[in-house]
């Protein structure tokens, strides 16, 4: 995905069609969710926030379905949602991407883009 593997594939495949795997653009998404969070957290200025911030990045990158209600993850995730919107929106788009990601075909992943 860097720019030098661009553009040595523009360079000696010119006609080539680049394609990027699912790991890569997710653990892309992931770094920039984290990267966020850990900017959020410094900036949150009184007691409240940042506890709620502190300790919730595996709750982040984890997928929905997998997240434990035994260790109440699901409503720790919520809190930190609630209070930030930044956070919540990157967070929803990490999900939407997901969603996307894993339509059964081009065809389905536009309309679901254009009707998510």
């Amino acid at each position: 995905m860097g720019p030098a593997y661009i553009s040595a594939v523009r360079a000696n495949i010119p006609d080539a069609t680049l394609v990027f795997d699912h790991f890569h653009i997710i653990k892309l998404f992931n770094e920039k969710l984290t990267k966020l969070r850990q900017d959020l957290q410094r900036e949150a200025e009184n007691g409240l926030g940042k506890p709620v911030l502190k300790g919730i990045r595996w709750l982040l990158l984890k997928n929905p379905d997998n997240l434990d209600d035994k260790r109440n993850e699901r409503q720790r995730l919520d809190e930190a949602l609630k209070l930030n919107e930044p956070l919540a929106t990157a967070y929803y788009m990490k999900e939407e991407l997901r969603n996307i990601w894993h339509q059964p075909d081009k065809l389905s992943a536009q309309m679901h883009w254009m009707n998510g």
